[in-house]
Protein backbone atom coordinates (compact mmCIF):
# COMPACT_ATOMS: atom_id res chain seq x y z
CA UNK A 1 0.00 0.00 0.00
CA UNK A 2 2.80 2.49 0.95
CA UNK A 3 4.42 1.58 -1.98
CA UNK A 4 1.45 2.23 -4.60
CA UNK A 5 0.70 5.75 -2.52
CA UNK A 6 4.17 6.63 -3.17
CA UNK A 7 3.83 5.78 -6.99
CA UNK A 8 0.90 7.66 -7.60
CA UNK A 9 2.08 10.53 -5.74
CA UNK A 10 5.21 10.40 -7.74
CA UNK A 11 2.96 10.36 -10.89
CA UNK A 12 0.80 12.72 -9.83
CA UNK A 13 3.73 15.46 -9.14
CA UNK A 14 5.29 14.40 -12.05
CA UNK A 15 2.58 14.80 -14.39
CA UNK A 16 1.68 18.38 -12.34
CA UNK A 17 5.55 19.05 -12.96
CA UNK A 18 5.57 18.30 -16.83
CA UNK A 19 2.03 19.85 -17.36
CA UNK A 20 2.28 23.13 -15.55
CA UNK A 21 4.63 24.89 -18.45
CA UNK A 22 5.92 24.12 -21.70
CA UNK A 23 9.87 24.32 -20.87
CA UNK A 24 12.85 23.28 -22.32
CA UNK A 25 13.85 19.87 -21.74
CA UNK A 26 16.80 21.36 -18.55
CA UNK A 27 14.04 22.62 -16.89
CA UNK A 28 11.90 19.85 -17.28
CA UNK A 29 14.54 17.57 -16.29
CA UNK A 30 15.31 19.75 -12.47
CA UNK A 31 11.71 19.39 -12.38
CA UNK A 32 11.88 16.05 -12.27
CA UNK A 33 14.64 15.59 -10.05
CA UNK A 34 13.20 18.15 -7.64
CA UNK A 35 9.89 15.63 -7.85
CA UNK A 36 12.22 12.67 -7.34
CA UNK A 37 14.10 14.68 -4.38
CA UNK A 38 10.86 15.36 -2.68
CA UNK A 39 9.02 11.75 -2.76
CA UNK A 40 12.27 10.15 -1.77
CA UNK A 41 12.01 12.77 1.15
CA UNK A 42 8.32 11.93 1.74
CA UNK A 43 9.01 7.91 1.52
CA UNK A 44 11.48 8.68 4.51
CA UNK A 45 8.94 10.61 6.23
CA UNK A 46 6.28 7.81 5.61
CA UNK A 47 8.86 5.18 7.13
CA UNK A 48 9.66 7.21 10.25
CA UNK A 49 6.13 7.43 11.03
CA UNK A 50 5.54 4.14 10.96
CA UNK A 51 8.74 3.38 12.81
CA UNK A 52 7.66 5.75 15.59
CA UNK A 53 4.59 4.10 16.43
CA UNK A 54 6.53 0.90 17.62
CA UNK A 55 5.49 1.65 21.10
CA UNK A 56 1.88 1.77 20.02
CA UNK A 57 2.31 -1.80 18.01
CA UNK A 58 3.75 -2.98 21.10
CA UNK A 59 0.85 -2.17 23.25
CA UNK A 60 -1.96 -3.33 20.93
CA UNK A 61 0.07 -6.66 20.11
CA UNK A 62 0.70 -7.34 24.19
CA UNK A 63 -3.10 -7.06 24.82
CA UNK A 64 -3.92 -9.13 21.95
CA UNK A 65 -1.23 -11.62 23.33
CA UNK A 66 -2.55 -11.34 27.34
CA UNK A 67 -6.19 -12.01 25.61
CA UNK A 68 -5.34 -15.35 24.08
CA UNK A 69 -3.17 -16.30 26.71
CA UNK A 70 -6.29 -16.01 29.12
CA UNK A 71 -8.21 -18.10 26.30
CA UNK A 72 -5.97 -20.33 26.29
CA UNK A 73 -5.98 -20.74 30.21
CA UNK A 74 -9.70 -20.60 29.74
CA UNK A 75 -9.69 -23.98 27.28
CA UNK A 76 -6.77 -25.78 29.86
CA UNK A 77 -9.05 -25.19 32.32
CA UNK A 78 -12.12 -26.59 30.52
CA UNK A 79 -9.58 -29.42 29.39
CA UNK A 80 -9.10 -30.75 32.47
CA UNK A 81 -12.31 -31.31 33.83
CA UNK A 82 -12.65 -33.68 30.65
CA UNK A 83 -11.31 -37.34 30.52
CA UNK A 84 -8.25 -38.81 31.10
CA UNK A 85 -8.13 -39.36 27.00
CA UNK A 86 -8.76 -36.07 25.71
CA UNK A 87 -6.57 -34.26 28.76
CA UNK A 88 -3.66 -37.13 27.34
CA UNK A 89 -4.31 -35.91 23.58
CA UNK A 90 -4.72 -32.20 24.17
CA UNK A 91 -1.56 -31.36 26.52
CA UNK A 92 1.16 -31.09 23.91
CA UNK A 93 -1.59 -29.09 21.56
CA UNK A 94 -1.63 -26.67 25.26
CA UNK A 95 1.96 -26.62 25.79
CA UNK A 96 2.95 -25.89 21.85
CA UNK A 97 0.73 -22.55 22.02
CA UNK A 98 2.24 -21.65 25.39
CA UNK A 99 5.29 -22.49 23.76
CA UNK A 100 4.39 -20.24 20.36
CA UNK A 101 2.90 -17.38 23.12
CA UNK A 102 6.21 -17.44 24.79
CA UNK A 103 8.32 -17.07 21.84
CA UNK A 104 5.87 -14.14 20.77
CA UNK A 105 6.23 -12.44 23.63
CA UNK A 106 10.07 -12.50 23.05
CA UNK A 107 9.71 -11.04 19.89
CA UNK A 108 8.11 -8.04 21.05
CA UNK A 109 10.53 -7.45 23.28
CA UNK A 110 12.97 -7.42 20.30
CA UNK A 111 10.19 -4.94 18.60
CA UNK A 112 10.48 -2.47 21.37
CA UNK A 113 14.49 -2.60 20.25
CA UNK A 114 13.83 -2.70 16.86
CA UNK A 115 15.97 -0.54 14.37
CA UNK A 116 14.72 1.21 11.83
CA UNK A 117 16.04 -0.70 8.99
CA UNK A 118 14.98 -4.29 10.64
CA UNK A 119 11.59 -2.31 11.76
CA UNK A 120 9.58 -3.72 9.03
CA UNK A 121 10.68 -7.78 8.99
CA UNK A 122 10.54 -7.15 12.90
CA UNK A 123 7.14 -6.11 12.62
CA UNK A 124 5.79 -8.19 9.62
CA UNK A 125 7.37 -11.33 11.90
CA UNK A 126 5.39 -10.33 14.89
CA UNK A 127 2.61 -10.34 13.16
CA UNK A 128 2.55 -13.73 11.50
CA UNK A 129 3.38 -15.14 14.69
CA UNK A 130 0.46 -13.84 16.42
CA UNK A 131 -1.77 -14.76 13.34
CA UNK A 132 -0.61 -18.29 13.74
CA UNK A 133 -0.93 -18.60 17.29
CA UNK A 134 -4.65 -17.29 16.60
CA UNK A 135 -4.59 -20.04 14.28
CA UNK A 136 -3.66 -22.51 16.27
CA UNK A 137 -5.96 -21.55 19.46
CA UNK A 138 -8.77 -21.92 16.87
CA UNK A 139 -8.00 -24.92 15.69
CA UNK A 140 -7.72 -26.27 19.36
CA UNK A 141 -10.63 -24.85 20.90
CA UNK A 142 -12.83 -26.61 17.75
CA UNK A 143 -10.73 -30.17 18.70
CA UNK A 144 -11.73 -29.42 22.12
CA UNK A 145 -15.25 -28.41 21.38
CA UNK A 146 -15.33 -31.68 19.47
CA UNK A 147 -14.22 -33.96 22.09
CA UNK A 148 -15.82 -32.39 25.07
CA UNK A 149 -19.39 -32.85 25.10
CA UNK A 150 -21.25 -29.54 25.84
Amino acid sequence: MKKTFRAITFFAIAAFAVGCKPSDDNSTSQQLDKVKTESKADAKAMKDYAYAQRAEFVTMMQGQLDALNKDIDTLSAKIDSSSDAVKADAKPKLQAMRDKAAALNKQLDDVKGASESTWDSIKASSEKAYSGLKDDFQQARQWASDKIAP
